[in-house]
């Protein structure tokens, strides 16, 4: 199969990767995060989630964030909306798409949100049908897709009746995230071949995390099954609070570095995406964890 001349990034390090540091970020800091985010050319940035603070704190403030970025036309600014609680305070705080989130994996599903996963995909239904009523686009996330920290390998005829579910509720296109980062170019290969005969390859995205080195082989695998949006983190921000051991989120600025030595557009400059993660990662106190980064600051 012919690789896709184009590919669409969705930044996903102002929330997925945000939410899971340890130490209190201002909403200043967060705001000049997804207003570098911007000027770097990414089309798409998940700016935060309407969560209880009680459950995720890096995520109070979400609304203020919202008020405050510099909103460029053509960007999709988005937030996490797991309940009708959560859409309505986005939808307050003028946000035009959403995320909502399942599992592929029973025991993930009640650990991370306390039901099954069926149980999951009922509480949404309240959430599209609010969407539709606004004009709001929804976006579906499968986590645990290749693997799960509680039953081990995920198979994937597990994966594909859930993202045949969120689709068929009315999600225009479908995260498959292997949350643990432990599958293979094989097994992701595999996994899009199995649910792209529920959903369409055109309405997939990528989501890798690299705890076994293997994100950016698993974003190659993903491009010859014909994928062409994959979500990444800047400077590999991110993890997974109910996955011991998870790293990141792969790395903006590697998968950026990977789509270029393609020949594959994504309209992003990497120099100016270097530099937003240079400035987070700094404001953290941590290391980048993005390679190209890396190597580009050594040289």
């Amino acid at each position: 199969m012919h690789l896709p001349k184009e590919v669409r990034l969705v930044e996903v390090g102002p929330r997925d990767g945000l939410q899971n540091e340890a130490q209190p970020i201002s909403v200043a800091d967060k705001v000049r995060l997804v207003d570098d985010l911007t000027e770097a050319g990414l089309a798409y940035i998940e700016v935060g989630s309407f969560v209880s603070p009680k459950w995720v704190p890096q995520m109070a403030g979400s609304a203020e964030v919202f008020a405050s970025i510099q909103q460029r036309p053509g960007v999709t600014y988005a937030a996490l909306a797991p309940n009708l609680r959560g859409f309505e305070d986005a939808l307050a705080a003028g946000v035009k798409e959403v995320a909502v989130f399942a599992a592929a994996s029973e025991a993930f599903s009640q650990r991370n949100i306390n039901c099954s996963i069926s149980e999951s995909l009922k509480r949404f239904e309240p959430i599209m049908e609010a969407a539709r009523n606004h004009g709001v686009r929804v976006r579906g996330y499968v986590s645990c897709v290749l693997g799960c920290p509680y039953e081990g390998k995920v198979s994937a005829e597990q994966v594909a009746p859930v993202a045949r579910a969120l689709h068929d509720m009315g999600c225009y296109e479908v995260s498959l995230g292997d949350t643990i980062g432990s599958g293979t170019a094989g097994d992701t290969r595999r996994l899009f071949e199995v649910v792209s005969a529920q959903v369409p390859r055109a309405q997939l995205a990528g989501h890798f995390h690299d705890t076994y080195g293997q994100a950016l082989a698993n974003v190659y695998a993903s491009l010859l099954e014909g994928i062409s949006v994959f979500d990444s983190s800047v400077a590999g921000l991110g993890g997974c609070p109910y996955a011991k051991g998870a790293t990141g989120n792969i790395a903006t600025e590697d998968v950026v570095y990977l789509l270029q030595g393609l020949g594959i557009e994504t309209g992003i400059d990497l120099d100016r995406l270097i530099a937003a993660g240079r400035r987070i990662s700094s404001v953290l106190g941590r290391d980048n964890g993005s390679r190209v980064a890396r190597a580009r600051s050594a040289q």
